[in-house]
């Protein structure tokens, strides 16, 4: 099973988000993160969606979901794409892990954005493999809650999902 990722360029309207997730649903895949939200045209939002599967239940999904009525554009994003993620984490800490926990945050480049006696939130942005370590890196200190937004992705370059 390989992890890829799918761009879909739809109209921004009521339903059609709805419709493309039963598409998955009524096939019996899973989903692993899902974003959507307007582009720079308000008429369409896009839709990232990262899935794990064989070339084959690509092909399949990708061919099922270009026949959908308010589906513009699909893509399937090469792994060289730019990939970002958001996340935030709630750890406990106390006044010996102080420090490692804030040390950790400033090697990640992440931000401390709350904080109690006890406790402090952090936000982490960036690849989901950075995400993913800075994840198990606040393990031993103890994990209370999180957050992921699922990846947002674009194509380096000049190459874009509708052409140039």
């Amino acid at each position: 099973m390989n992890k890829f990722v799918i761009a879909v360029y739809v109209d921004n309207r009521f339903g059609v988000l709805t419709r493309v997730t039963s598409m998955f649903t009524r096939r019996g895949f899973n989903i692993d993160a899902l974003t959507v939200g307007e582009t720079e045209c308000p008429e369409y939002s896009r839709i990232t969606i990262c899935l794990s599967g064989d070339g084959y239940a690509r092909e399949q999904l990708i061919n099922q979901l270009r026949k959908l009525h308010n589906v513009k554009k699909v893509d399937v994003l090469v792994d060289d794409c730019i990939k970002r993620e958001l996340m935030l984490i709630k750890v406990r800490y106390t006044k010996d892990t102080r420090a490692d926990i804030i040390t950790a945050a400033d090697v990640y480049r992440a931000k401390v954005i709350d904080y109690t006696p006890e406790e402090m939130c952090i936000e982490v942005t960036g690849d989901p493999s950075k995400v993913d370590a800075f994840i198990r890196l606040m393990i031993p200190f103890g994990i209370i809650e999180m957050c992921r937004t699922g990846i947002v992705a674009l194509e380096r370059g000049d190459t874009t999902l509708l052409g140039k």
